[in-house]
């Protein structure tokens, strides 16, 4: 293993506990679950999709602390509260990615920390030689 290199962005929201809000490895961008908070820490209480986009607004934060974007992602994990939202959220993630869409895991938790709606974590391939 090449070790790990800790990164964070301001333009995210700060951890909320005791973890990093990502950690690069071995050519990959591990980021920590993001909820939907405003760079201030605040909870977005807009629709499921509002809430989707920000928090894909601050994946691509702390992506591009790495000279990476979205199209960088390889695997998402997504987790609903109600999976009733399904549909909601796949329609978002279509209007914010781009084919190839990378590999997704979606599940119904029972519950997300701060009782949000949804928590997105992230996998994420570094480009060779710092090209984006």
């Amino acid at each position: 293993m090449n070790g790990k290199k800790i990164i964070s962005s301001n333009k995210a929201p700060k951890a909320i506990g005791p973890y990093s809000q990502g950690v690069v490895s071995s050519d990959h961008i591990f980021l920590s679950g993001q909820i939907p908070l405003f760079e201030n820490g605040e909870l977005c209480t807009g629709t499921i999709q509002e809430q989707v986009g920000l928090i894909f607004q601050n994946i691509g934060h702390l992506l591009e602390t790495q000279n990476c974007g979205l199209q960088n992602i390889v695997k998402l994990t997504v987790f609903l509260k109600d999976i009733a939202d399904f549909d909601a959220v796949n329609s978002k993630m279509i209007e914010l990615l781009e084919e190839p869409y990378p590999a997704r895991s979606l599940v119904q938790a029972a519950a997300l920390p701060k009782n949000v709606d949804v928590e997105i974590e992230v996998i994420a391939g570094l480009n060779k030689n710092g090209a984006k």
